[in-house]
């Protein structure tokens, strides 16, 4: 069964599978240039932390409760490199189904212990952020991926031309990095075990 991925900007992502959707940190209107404001619905939200383009619940609509396929584990961290005294804390959700393992990482702002990566073993599908300033920046965000291994990687929280906050690097950052590049002219990318390991660009609309 496909699980699909679909990249709503900034770090903000819709899962869906078997008819239940869950979307990942979803941003305030305004509060990320150049992001449109989010019209989505979902059976469940998850946030990362409290920060206003991460944690707007209120901007989703929430459908009626029905059976959440997704086994969900969280893995605190920090938003900074100093066990969150600049930023406070961030939570990775690490969300499985019968096919799938998909981590998404929020605004991680430090390296991982062995104790989180050993949590991290066999994701399948890894959302990080690779802008830099707020988060980990391209060169720690590629250190992470080559231990952990994901089947797909997909970059978030950068700057483009047309979106993101001015102090992030941009993809291209990080892009340098990688030889395994897929870009797609969808925000969206259904994924199944049998994809071929790649780091997936998805186009913001």
């Amino acid at each position: 069964m496909i699980t699909k991925i679909t990249w709503l900007g900034h770090s903000c992502f819709k899962l869906e599978y078997h008819e239940y959707t869950v979307i990942i940190d979803p941003y305030e209107k305004g509060s990320v240039p150049g992001l449109s404001a989010l019209n989505q619905a979902a059976n469940l939200v998850l946030c990362s932390h409290l920060h206003h383009d991460h944690n707007a619940i209120n901007e989703i609509r929430i459908l009626d409760n029905s059976v959440n396929p997704f086994k969900i584990i969280t893995i605190d961290t920090y938003h900074d490199d100093v066990e969150g005294e600049k930023r406070g804390k961030n939570r990775i959700h690490i969300l499985e189904n019968k096919d799938i393992k998909i981590a998404h990482f929020g605004d991680l702002g430090c390296m991982l212990n062995k104790d989180q990566i050993a949590k991290l073993k066999n994701i399948d599908v890894l959302m990080i952020p690779v802008g830099g300033y707020y988060t980990i920046d391209a060169s720690q965000a590629k250190s992470i991926v080559e231990l952990l291994r994901p089947m797909i990687t997909i970059p978030m929280h950068y700057r483009s031309a047309d979106f993101g906050f001015d102090v992030l690097a941009t993809i291209d950052e990080y892009l340098k990095l990688c030889n395994d590049t897929v870009t797609y002219q969808t925000n969206f990318i259904d994924v199944n075990k049998g994809m071929i390991k790649q780091t997936a660009i998805l186009k913001y609309k």
